[in-house]
C-alpha cells in the first residue's frame, strides 16, 4: 500500500490535462502513443476536443530502484461536466492543478481547486504549455502562489506537446501525494466512481477499496441497494481491463459480476462482503442537482420503451443524468430529463442518436420553479404545461445563481451590459492581478439557460470564463406564454418568461414560427398568448391551387362560380385542418436572435 499513489487532473478547459494525461502514460510506457488523443477514446470527445468522461488508468513506475503504482484519473474541465470531477476527487488522495502558461488562472481552474480543498486532497500546482510563444510563466507563477500559498520551487513547468517536466511532474506525484490510508484486515468498503455498460458481460462497476480486501469469486453486496452477488472478475484499468486474482485497500479497479438492470448500480454506493459486512457507508459525494430541465420524446411513439432502456443505460455512464417519464399533447409520451447545462443536453442527445440510434425531439429548456398558490402550499414546477391557472397562483419563486466571471479588464463593459440585459445585479468586483479582474453577479438561471455562455464567449473574443453555483429562490414577477396554432395551444413551446421579456419574446417566435412552418391548404394563425390575452400574431397565407387557369375569355360569372366553389371547400377545410410542425421549430426558440 506503501508505493499506492491515486491522483486526478483537474484544469479549465482547454489547459492541456488530457495531453499531459498522455504524456505520463508514454514515459511509464504503459502505452505506446500512436498519435492523436489516447484517453478522450469517445467519437464525440475526439471531434469537440474535449473531456466528456473522466479516464481511470493504472501506471507503473520506477523511482529510486522502487516500483510504484500509480492511478491516474483525467477529468473534463467543462462545468457542465463538474459531477464527472467531483466523482474523481472523491477517489484520490491528490490532484495535479494545470494552468495554461498563456491563459493563467480561468474561473474553472478555482471551482475545481476549491472542490479538491475540500477533500483535503495534496495539490501539485503544474504550468503546463511553458514551450508555446505567447507564455508568461512568470506572471501566471504569481497567480498560483496567491491562489494557493505555495512556496514558487513547489511549481512544475511542463509542456504536454514536448514532454518537458513529465518527470518532474511524476517525482512530485510519489513524493508530495501521501499513500492511501486503510486497514487490510478490517471488513471490505470500496466506494463505486464509475460505471459503464457492456452488452456482453453486465454492467462494469469502477472502484476504490478504503478497507479491506476483495478477490476473485467472492460473494459481494452492494450496501445502499441491497443486492447481493458474486464477484465473477475483478481487475485493474490500465488502458484496456486487466483481470487479477485480488485487489488489496487503495487499489482502483473494476468488478464484473453479471448485473443486468441498471437500477441496482448507484454511483457513490459501498461495496462490502455478505459474510464480514462494514458497519456503514463511505459518505460518498452529494447527490446531483440538475440546472436545466427539457423534454426529450421519440420522433415515433412506438420507441417510447427503446428510449427508457438507452436512458438507463447512459445514465450508468453519466450519473449526472436525471429523467422522469412525462406526457405532451403535442408529442405524445417522452421524458422531462435534468442536465448540469446546455452543453451537457446536447451531448447527451448527441449521444442517444450515436450510442443508441435513438431519433429525439427536445423541447425548450427551462428550470424549475416553486410556485405558491393563495393557500401558501408550494409546488415544484419543471414544465410550463403542468402549471396552475393563474387566477389561483399568489406567487412564483424562480432559482438565482451567484455567476462568477473572471475576465481582462478590456471586456467589462460589454460583459456588464450583457448581465444587466439578463436582469442581473452586481455583487462585487475583485482585481486578482495585472489587468484581471474577477466579476460577481446575482442572476435568475432561467436567463442563462439559453444562450449566455455563448454570447459572453463571443463579446469576450474567448477570454472571460464563467462559473456558477445555486444560491436559493427569489419571487419573481413570472408569466406563462403560449404558443397558438389555430387557436390550439402547442404545450411543447410554451415558456415561462418575466412580464418584461414576454411582449418581445411572443413576437420573435411568432415571427420565427411563420418562417419555418410550411404553407398548408388553409390559413395558419399563429398567435402568443399570455392568458386568455393575445399579445402577438402572424399568418401564413394558405397555398391555393389556381382553379380559374382553364378558363379564358368568356364572361366573368364563369371564373367567379369556380372561385366560389373553391371558396367553399376552403372553408370546409379550415374545421378539419391539422398543422404539421417540423422539428425545426421546437429548436428555434434557442435561437431566437
Amino acid at each position: 500500500m506503501k508505493n499506492i499513489r491515486n491522483f486526478c487532473i483537474i484544469a479549465h478547459i482547454d489547459h492541456g490535462k488530457s495531453t499531459l494525461a498522455d504524456r505520463l502514460l508514454e514515459f511509464t510506457n504503459t502505452i505506446q502513443v500512436t498519435g492523436g488523443q489516447m484517453l478522450d477514446d469517445m467519437d464525440l470527445e475526439k471531434e469537440r476536443g474535449i473531456t466528456i468522461k473522466s479516464h481511470a488508468v493504472q501506471m507503473e513506475y520506477t523511482y529510486k530502484g522502487e516500483k510504484y503504482v500509480l492511478n491516474l484519473i483525467d477529468t473534463p474541465g467543462h462545468v457542465d461536466f463538474s459531477y464527472e470531477v467531483s466523482r474523481s476527487i472523491a477517489a484520490c488522495e491528490g490532484a495535479l492543478l494545470i494552468v495554461d502558461a498563456s491563459q493563467g488562472v480561468q474561473a474553472q481552474t478555482i471551482s475545481n481547486l476549491y472542490m479538491a480543498i475540500e477533500h483535503d486532497l495534496e495539490i501539485i500546482p503544474v504550468i503546463n504549455k511553458c514551450d508555446m510563444a505567447s507564455a508568461m510563466p512568470e506572471e501566471v507563477e504569481d497567480e498560483i502562489v496567491e491562489l494557493l500559498g505555495c512556496k514558487r520551487s513547489e511549481i512544475i513547468r511542463a509542456s504536454g506537446k514536448t514532454g518537458m517536466g513529465v518527470e518532474e511532474i511524476l517525482a512530485a506525484v510519489v513524493e508530495r501525494i501521501p499513500h492511501p490510508e486503510g486497514d487490510e484486515e478490517a471488513p471490505l468498503q470500496a466506494l463505486i466512481f464509475d460505471s459503464v455498460f457492456n452488452s456482453f458481460r453486465g454492467i462494469i462497476a469502477y472502484f476504490k477499496i478504503v478497507n479491506g480486501v476483495i478477490r476473485k469469486g467472492d460473494k459481494v453486496k452492494f450496501f445502499n441497494t441491497g443486492k447481493e452477488y458474486d464477484a465473477d472478475e475483478v481487475g485493474v484499468l490500465k488502458m484496456e481491463m486487466v483481470p487479477r486474482q485480488e485487489l488489496r485497500t487503495g487499489d482502483v479497479g473494476y468488478i464484473i459480476s453479471g448485473i443486468k438492470t441498471s437500477k441496482e448500480v448507484k454511483v457513490g454506493d459501498t461495496i462490502t462482503h455478505i459474510a464480514r459486512p462494514c458497519k456503514e457507508a463511505i459518505a460518498g459525494f452529494e447527490e446531483v442537482k440538475p440546472m436545466v430541465f427539457a423534454g426529450v420524446y421519440p420522433i415515433e411513439a412506438e420507441d417510447f420503451e427503446d428510449l427508457r432502456s438507452s436512458l438507463e443505460k447512459l445514465q450508468l455512464n453519466d450519473a449526472s443524468l436525471t429523467f422522469q417519464p412525462e406526457s405532451s399533447l403535442a408529442l405524445g409520451f417522452g421524458f422531462r430529463c435534468g442536465f448540469l447545462g446546455l452543453l451537457h443536453m446536447e451531448i447527451v442527445q448527441e449521444r442517444l442518436d450515436r450510442e443508441f440510434d435513438m431519433n429525439v425531439i427536445t423541447t425548450v429548456p427551462n428550470v424549475s420553479y416553486n410556485i405558491y398558490d393563495k393557500q401558501g402550499h408550494m409546488a415544484e414546477v419543471h414544465n410550463p404545461g403542468s402549471m396552475p391557472d393563474p387566477t389561483l397562483i399568489d406567487h412564483i419563486e424562480e432559482p438565482y445563481i451567484r455567476a462568477s466571471v473572471i475576465t481582462t479588464t478590456d471586456y467589462i463593459g460589454p460583459i456588464m451590459t450583457l448581465c444587466l440585459g439578463k436582469r442581473g445585479e452586481l455583487v462585487k468586483q475583485e482585481y486578482i492581478s495585472g489587468n484581471r479582474v474577477e466579476i460577481y453577479y446575482d442572476m435568475p438561471l432561467g436567463e442563462i439557460v439559453i444562450d449566455f455562455y455563448d454570447k459572453l464567449k463571443s463579446i469576450s473574443k474567448g477570454y472571460a470564463s464563467f462559473d456558477y453555483h445555486a444560491s436559493g429562490f427569489r419571487p419573481s414577477k413570472l408569466v406563462k406564454l403560449d404558443i397558438l396554432l389555430n387557436g390550439e395551444p402547442v404545450d411543447a413551446l410554451s415558456t415561462l418568461t418575466h412580464f418584461d421579456n414576454a411582449y418581445e419574446l411572443g413576437r420573435r417566435m411568432c415571427e420565427k414560427l411563420k418562417d419555418l412552418i410550411p404553407r398548408q391548404q388553409f390559413d395558419i394563425a399563429i398567435q402568443a398568448a399570455i392568458g386568455a390575452k393575445i399579445i402577438s400574431r402572424e399568418t401564413i397565407k394558405a397555398v391555393r391551387k389556381d382553379v380559374t387557369a382553364k378558363c379564358y375569355g368568356g364572361d366573368v360569372s364563369r371564373k367567379r362560380k369556380l372561385l366560389e366553389k373553391q371558396k367553399k371547400g376552403k372553408k370546409r377545410m379550415k374545421q378539419i385542418g391539422n398543422v404539421e410542425v417540423p422539428q425545426k421549430a421546437f429548436l428555434a426558440v434557442l435561437k431566437l436572435d
